[in-house]
């Protein structure tokens, strides 16, 4: 029998986060360890009179075509990649790697030809989400892969999966929009303000927030979810910071990263781990050594690493900063075909917005 947990997580992503309506265009993405979530998904699409188109990847396949591809491979954009991310309406992505690092050992300069060739889609992406007229949802499906990566046996990792995204509560959808409100109170609290400082053990560093929206991350695009974030100004940002917690990019972890910035831009970064790594994704472009995001996790019901983003970026009592592309709709300007997120720990520490405390030690001091 199904676990009874799959119909309410797909009822969250279909009705709450993506809203599909009937005659919309919509995208399932996975891999077939993923068929329980993606089947429930595709049976509830059909119910509310949507199209669901299924785009299901085989285990291997990424590896092969880095391994084999020639430039010209490399560089090709799909067809069918620009069909979807072009007008489809809605794309439910379900991550479910079943080796999480067969990518390790390819050669990062390919991985890092074939982002950059995919920037205008990744571009065309971004601003018609910001628009609205993509509307899109990524989970993840709990996998032998993930837990082990998170050092957990198959069946700890599925509850902790359920119990991150509240999917035992009798109605996740309100419990996410008790969540929704809360962050809303933070983001207008944070309205109008200019300087970010954060400082503690790891970091003492200067962000410009003057001009930029926060965003409420609360359920309807990252499922769990649970942040608030923005774009910094693309030239203020100025310190340094020690990412207390491994940062995954196209198959590599990178250990005990540390950056410098200066006017903004990445000008010393270091690693105890895969370093040659970290500077080859820094030179993809000049987009790649500015910040596109600054988050600060607010999921409380996240209680430990895992060594996946879509979590870990959520853990109350840290922030996160990408290297990279900044979302639109937050103001941010910088452009890359990389988008990074690297987690620091803020347990002890605070967050200080134009001289007034909004975090201190794990705990936020308003809302």
């Amino acid at each position: 029998m199904s676990d009874p947990r799959l119909e309410k997580w797909a009822r969250v992503l279909v009705d709450y986060a993506t809203a599909v309506k009937p005659g919309d265009k919509v995208a399932l993405r996975g891999t077939p360890a993923a068929a329980p979530l993606l089947l429930t998904l595709y049976r509830q699409v059909l119910e509310r009179g949507a199209y669901p188109h299924l785009l299901v990847s085989l285990p291997g396949a990424a590896e092969i075509f880095y391994r084999v591809a020639e430039d010209h491979q490399l560089t090709f954009v799909s067809p069918i990649d620009r069909l979807v991310i072009e007008t489809f309406d809605v794309l439910i992505s379900v991550l479910s790697e079943t080796n999480t690092r067969s990518l390790s050992t390819v050669d990062p300069a390919r991985q890092a030809k074939a982002s950059a060739a995919r920037r205008d889609l990744t571009r065309t992406y971004m601003e018609r989400a910001a628009r609205g007229e993509l509307r899109w949802v990524l989970t993840l499906y709990p996998t032998e892969a993930y837990a082990q990566e998170a050092e957990m046996s198959l069946q700890e990792f599925e509850d902790f999966v359920y119990e991150a995204g509240w999917l035992n509560d009798e109605d996740p959808v309100a419990r996410w929009q008790e969540q929704a409100a809360f962050q809303a109170r933070l983001v207008e609290w944070l309205k109008g303000r200019r300087r970010v400082h954060i400082r503690g053990p790891n970091a003492d560093l200067v962000l410009g927030i003057e001009g930029r929206t926060f965003i409420s991350a609360d359920g309807r695009h990252n499922f769990p979810d649970g942040e608030i974030f923005t774009g910094p100004e693309e030239t203020v940002t100025e310190g340094w910071v020690r990412f207390t917690y491994p940062a995954l990019y196209g198959g590599r972890e990178v250990d005990g990263v540390e950056l410098v910035f200066e006017g903004g831009r990445v000008v010393k970064a270091t690693a105890k781990k895969n370093e040659a790594f970290l500077h080859r994704m820094l030179e993809t472009d000049e987009g790649a050594r500015r910040l596109g995001e600054l988050g600060i996790g607010t999921n409380f019901a996240i209680r430990r690493f895992t060594r996946n983003i879509l979590f870990d970026e959520k853990l109350g009592g840290t922030f996160h900063l990408a290297l990279g592309a900044a979302y639109p709709e937050t103001g941010g300007t910088n452009q890359s075909a990389i988008h990074w997120d690297l987690i620091c720990d803020l347990k002890e520490g605070e967050i200080v917005v134009d001289g007034e405390v909004l975090y201190r030690d794990g705990k936020f001091m308003i809302g």
